[in-house]
C-alpha cells in the first residue's frame, strides 16, 4: 500500500523515532510499504518518519535496477571515516537538490526485516543515503546542513509552489 511522504516543513517531520521493541509481521508490512511508497516516488531511501509513523525503521535501494532493497530496524552508526560532498535531494523537499558533507564510510548495525542483527560497512552512495535516512528518524532533513539563507529561499519557493497549487 502506497503511504503518503510529509512536505517540509511538516513539523512530524521533526519529531525523533522511538526505537522497535519487536520485529512482527506488522513491521514487515510497513517497510513492504515503505518500499512500495519510495519506488513509486522514485526515490533511494525512506525514513518511517517520512511517512508519520515514529519508528526507527528505514528502507533503502541505491542499485541501478532496484534489485536490492534494505529494511534497517533500529539502526545505529558505530563508526564514520573520511568526507565526501554531493548533491542531496530528499522526497520530503521535492525539487531541492543541495550540496550536503558527509562522512564517505561508514560502520553500522541494525536489525533486518526478519530481526536478524546485521553489523557491516558501507561507503559512497549507500553510506551517505544512510546517513541521511537516519538523520530523518532524529528529526533532521538535509536542509539543516544549509546556510539558513538557503534555507529560507527554499521554504519561500514551497511557500509559492503551495500558493500557486491552492
Amino acid at each position: 500500500m502506497k503511504l503518503t511522504v510529509l512536505h517540509y516543513p511538516d513539523p512530524r517531520l521533526r519529531l525523533t523515532a522511538r526505537p522497535v521493541k519487536e520485529v512482527r509481521d506488522s513491521t514487515r508490512r510497513l517497510a513492504d510499504d515503505m518500499l512500495e511508497t519510495m519506488y513509486d516516488e522514485r526515490g533511494i531511501g525512506l525514513a518511517a518518519t517520512q511517512v508519520g509513523i515514529t519508528k526507527r525503521l528505514l528502507v533503502m535501494d541505491v542499485s541501478e535496477d532496484k534489485s536490492e532493497p534494505r529494511v534497517l530496524i533500529n539502526p545505529v552508526i558505530l563508526n564514520k571515516s573520511g568526507v565526501v560532498e554531493s548533491n542531496e535531494g530528499c522526497l520530503s523537499v521535492p525539487g531541492f537538490y543541495e550540496p550536503v558533507r558527509r562522512a564517505s564510510r561508514i560502520e553500522i548495525e541494525y536489525l533486518d526485516r526478519d530481526g536478524t542483527h546485521v553489523r557491516t560497512e558501507w561507503e559512497g552512495l549507500q553510506a551517505v543515503c544512510a546517513q541521511h535516512e537516519i538523520d530523518h528518524l532524529n528529526g533532521k532533513l538535509f536542509v539543516d546542513y544549509l546556510s539558513a539563507l538557503k534555507r529560507s529561499r527554499i521554504r519561500k519557493r514551497i511557500d509559492k509552489q503551495r500558493r500557486d497549487i491552492a
